[in-house]
């Protein structure tokens, strides 16, 4: 870039490709925050005002004007007294990877769901929060304490649910665990009774119920949630259920299911809730935990997989009182209980606050990313019907009958794109329609456009455009 001469400004190199059919406000946004990330531009150096970089890359102000603005709302610049705008301190990514694994595929665009933006993973404030907690701790907890995990980190979570998710939850009735996963895994072998899930439903849950030797029985899903007739025709004791997000539809369970639902969980019958991505909405009102109606027959379940990484394998349990000791017992046989080092880290984000203000950038952050995602699908794929656009951190969308989405996914990877079909996550993937879960949490705006023109190109050369 040219120095303008009129400015003593920092120059800043940004290219803008105006014949691309990425907006230039989001090709300006994507390379400032590659740059941040990166560490280009490292943490509080000053940016050139939106005047000087306006005419260095001859656009409109209120072009760098909003760019600026979506960044700073995202926590990569921010404003300092004076006018100027900084750099915020932001983890950088390395430049150097590590060298990819040969053994497995390399993905340009990766659209898998499951992932929160894991460039943003809050590194500053979780290591001042470990450095903390480890200060206040006591050398006790290093050694084989309660399975069920920290007091001070359940009575975080306690308080934690208590306040956004209206959850009763005691500390005493919390079970610390590596993820919902290993919290179903546990479940599974301390239940009695047929188990229902949701049809369709996540396929990782079916496939740990089998792994445990249950067989679980499958209940259908409509626009209102799960079908509670169904499922009390089914026989089944406990059900396993994603009220507030259902996944994949992205449903909300509608306020008549809800009650029935804890009708149908009379003495005798369990709800296993399954709370994941509620902390994420953006159309909707929030919606409270079912736990928090009838505790003594709901399971609560949650996880920080979609909110911080799913590499940290925090989770956790609110159980009813009569569940309590066998599950401890279950989760101190399978491993005697879950990183020391990560509760003290995690509960002591949870207290300072630094939980809250991750999720509120993260709330500023992802819906840009839907909006693009929905905009891409429009142009490229108008034959796709979107389903849970409200809330969450992916996309379902379904095809017309017919649809070769079978081809479509082998050519989405040998162009390096990542997808994942919908089909397994029904209990017979035969009787599927044809569609995609696409998660948006983990690229940019400019990734998700370009992938998504791509499989718009691929289909109409499959004819199915």
């Amino acid at each position: 870039m040219a120095d303008s001469g009129t400015s003593s400004d920092p120059e800043l190199l940004v290219t803008l490709d105006r014949a691309g059919s990425t907006p230039l406000h989001r090709q300006l946004a994507d390379g400032l925050r590659d740059a941040v990330r990166s560490g280009r531009l490292a943490p509080g150096s000053r940016m050139p005002s939106t005047r000087v970089l306006s005419a260095d890359l001859g656009v409109s102000r209120r072009l760098v004007v909003e760019a600026y603005g979506q960044l700073a709302a995202e926590g990569f610049l921010h404003s300092v007294q004076g006018g100027s705008t900084r750099v915020a301190a932001v983890a950088p990514v390395p430049a150097n990877p590590r060298p990819h694994d040969p053994g497995r595929p390399r993905f340009d665009i990766d659209f898998s769901p499951g992932s929160p933006d894991l460039a943003s993973f809050p590194r500053q404030a979780w290591l001042r929060a470990m450095r903390q907690g480890l200060a206040e701790i006591e050398s006790s907890a290093f050694g084989y304490v309660a399975p069920h995990g920290l007091p001070a980190a359940r009575t975080a979570v306690a308080d934690y649910l208590r306040r956004t998710r209206g959850v009763v939850a005691d500390p005493r009735a919390i079970v610390l665990c590596s993820g919902a996963t290993q919290a179903v895994a546990l479940l599974a072998r301390c239940l009695e009774g047929p188990l229902a899930v949701e049809n369709p439903g996540f396929w990782l849950h079916r496939m740990i119920l089998r792994h445990n030797g249950v067989d679980p029985v499958p209940i259908p899903v409509d626009d209102d949630g799960i079908d509670v007739e169904a499922l009390a025709a089914s026989g089944a004791t406990t059900v396993l259920t994603t009220p507030a997000h259902q996944s994949p539809t992205g449903v909300v369970l509608s306020a008549a299911r809800r009650t029935a639902l804890l009708e149908w969980a009379e003495p005798g019958r369990l709800v296993v809730e399954d709370d994941y991505d509620a902390e994420y909405r953006y159309d909707r009102a929030p919606v409270g935990a079912i736990q928090g109606l009838a505790p003594d027959r709901v399971v609560y379940l949650g996880s920080t997989s979609k909110t911080l990484a799913p590499g940290l394998r925090i989770g956790w349990m609110v159980l009813p009182a009569h569940l309590i000791e066998r599950v401890r017992t279950a989760k101190s046989l399978a491993d005697t209980g879950s990183s020391v080092m990560d509760q003290i880290a995690f509960a002591q984000l949870l207290t300072s606050g630094g939980y809250d203000r991750h999720l509120r950038q993260m709330r500023r952050r992802y819906p840009p990313r839907r909006d693009a995602l929905l905009s891409a699908l429009s142009r490229h794929l108008p034959q796709a019907e979107v389903l849970g656009a409200a809330a969450g951190v992916h996309l379902t969308v379904r095809f017309p009958l017919g649809f070769p989405i079978d081809e479509l996914t082998r050519r989405a990877a040998e162009s390096h794109i990542r997808l994942e079909a919908l089909a397994p996550c029904y209990a017979d993937p035969a009787t599927a329609p044809p569609g995609l879960i696409l998660g948006y949490a983990n690229l940019t705006e400019s990734q998700i456009s370009t992938g998504v023109e791509q499989l718009g190109q691929a289909a109409r050369q499959l004819g199915a455009a």
